[in-house]
C-alpha cells in the first residue's frame, strides 16, 4: 500500500467508526483494528442500551454499504 493508501484507508475507517457513532447517538467512541485477525472494533458509548435487535437495524445497513475489506467488525459498550 502506499502512503495515500493508507491515509484513504484511514479516512475510510474513520467515516465509517463516525458514522455508527451517529447512528448510536455515541456520546464518545473510538476504534481499534487488529491487523492480525483482520477485525474492526468499534466501541461506542450508550450501546449497552441498545437491545441486539435494534443494533442490527442500525448497524447492518451502514455496514452493508462500506468498501472495507475487514474479516468482522465488532461493536462493543464503552465501560
Amino acid at each position: 500500500m502506499t502512503p495515500d493508501d493508507i491515509d484513504r484507508f484511514q479516512e475510510d475507517v474513520n467515516a465509517l467508526v463516525t458514522t455508527l457513532a451517529e447512528a448510536f447517538k455515541a456520546t464518545e467512541f473510538r476504534h481499534f483494528i487488529q491487523e492480525e485477525t483482520e477485525t474492526l472494533y468499534v466501541s461506542l458509548k450508550g450501546l449497552e442500551t441498545f437491545t441486539e435487535e435494534q443494533i442490527q437495524a442500525l448497524a447492518v445497513p451502514i455496514l452493508d454499504e462500506i468498501d472495507l475489506d475487514f474479516d468482522e467488525i465488532i461493536l462493543l459498550p464503552i465501560d
